[in-house]
């Protein structure tokens, strides 16, 4: 028992590797785990005292936890046994299908990315590039019961609205996002569902995928999870807002929850949108598939890096965020007319009527014009109907004036315009700003049953 045994050298370190691994993984992994979960706990508390909608308790959950409770919904596993019977494959197959969509689907948030890095490098990014100018999301929220789930509705112009949201909100509450799947890309597809977003193939018809996102959207409305949807279903093409695409927005009703939903309008407007030529682009050539193509990427980023640098000379101009009236669901249920249509209207032109009025639009709008003073006359006229309509203004606090001269020259430095004339092989993009002041209620009042 006391003799010395001789091992060869990298026997001994094995012996040593795998005592070192248990040693770790029954006693110090654990206690670490337990500081830092203990840290965690604490810091989420304290941050919950501050947030107008605190952090639900499920939203905190392990995510495979969430995604068995998902694949385990007695919805989704009725729409399994029904999927089986249709088509003759043997249920656990179904249900393993069922459950790779609730993988998907399902996000893992992380309070620590989420406030603690996204929203600091959302605040950075907008401020850098743009002039922001928002309303005021806790006077809105001040006046919506705090157990009710709130959904922002909005218009969709640029990848940059997910940024621009998240900030406006970080002082009050976490958004869940609707992405789809260009955020699916590795490595930003960890990054964005660590944030709460969840995925969402646009152009899924099968009835399994689609019971299984519908059940995720319900579960998170009534555990109160604040969300953020585009009922466009995608960025605007020509700078209108497009009918609304109900599928998202049914599902919402269709919740089973005695707390209440209501959904708050929020309009979003920029002087420029990065992206407004691929958009435009795209509208005419009549297909959404857009082709960023590496100069073109290239350009943006170089776009990017010179604001960054020189934020005084290279501007962006304004970006802007509005709200609207919210809509109560319980309320609007004891309406004439509670279907998912006449809501996905009674939004749109919420939003419609909340998309600030910022100078790019404005001047775009008002061009050509046979000399300066013409064209401030003809902005201070548009103007005053905008005002009439009760459409939210967030110009130069300076005055008209200095309004056309911030305008102008965004759009010469861009060579968009020549003198006070559009340039005709840029006139899509010009038009694309000014059709954010020609929102056409009537133009989204009949939905389309999409998602």
């Amino acid at each position: 028992m006391t003799q010395p045994i001789t091992l060869p050298l990298w026997l001994l370190l094995l012996i040593l590797a795998f005592a070192a691994t248990s040693f770790a993984s029954n006693f110090l992994f654990p206690s670490v785990r337990w500081f830092f979960r203990r840290r965690i706990e604490a810091g989420i508390a304290r941050l919950n005292q501050r947030l107008a909608r605190p952090i639900d308790v499920l939203k905190l959950a392990k995510r495979q936890d969430r995604i068995a409770r998902l694949a385990y919904d007695p919805v989704v596993l009725q729409a399994v046994t029904e999927q089986a019977a249709e088509t003759g494959t043997p249920p656990q197959v179904v249900f393993q299908e069922a459950r790779a969509y609730a993988r998907e689907i399902v996000p893992g948030f992380s309070a620590t990315l989420y406030f603690g890095v996204s929203i600091r490098v959302a605040r950075w990014l907008t401020k850098k590039l743009y002039r922001v100018r928002f309303g005021r999301v806790e006077e809105v929220l001040a006046r919506i019961d705090p157990q009710a789930t709130v959904v922002f509705v909005m218009n969709h112009r640029s990848n940059m609205d997910y940024v621009l949201l998240t900030w406006l909100v970080s002082g009050q509450a976490s958004i869940s996002y609707a992405v789809g799947e260009w955020a699916r890309v590795w490595p930003f597809s960890r990054f964005i569902r660590a944030m709460g977003a969840y995925f969402i193939r646009r152009g899924n018809s099968r009835a399994l995928y689609r019971k299984v996102l519908a059940r995720y959207v319900q579960m998170a409305t009534e555990e109160g999870n604040t969300q953020a949807i585009f009922p466009e279903g995608g960025l605007s093409l020509d700078g209108r807002l497009a009918r609304p695409r109900l599928g998202l927005v049914t599902w919402l009703m269709q919740a089973e929850t005695p707390r209440d939903v209501v959904f708050v309008p929020v309009g979003l407007s920029y002087d420029r949108v990065l992206e407004d030529q691929i958009l435009t682009e795209a509208a005419t050539s009549g297909s959404r598939r857009f082709r960023v193509g590496p100069l073109r990427a290239l350009s943006y980023m170089l776009i990017g890096v010179r604001r960054l640098i020189f934020p005084g000379v290279w501007s962006l101009g304004t970006a802007a965020a509005a709200f609207g009236r919210p809509v109560s669901l319980r309320a609007f249920r004891q309406g004439v007319d509670p279907s998912p249509q006449a809501l996905g209207a009674r939004l749109m032109a919420e939003i419609a009527q909340a998309i600030p009025v910022l100078p790019v639009p404005l001047v775009a709008a008002c061009l050509p014009a046979p000399d300066r003073a013409a064209l401030v006359a003809a902005c201070r006229a548009r103007l005053a109907t905008l005002e009439a309509q009760g459409r939210e203004i967030r110009l130069a606090p300076q005055g008209m004036e200095a309004t056309v001269t911030e305008a102008l020259a965004i759009l010469q430095s861009r060579g968009l315009i020549r003198g006070l004339t559009p340039v005709p092989e840029k006139s899509a993009v010009l038009a694309y700003y000014a059709a954010s002041l020609q929102q056409d209620h009537e133009t989204v009042i009949l939905g389309e049953k999409a998602d």
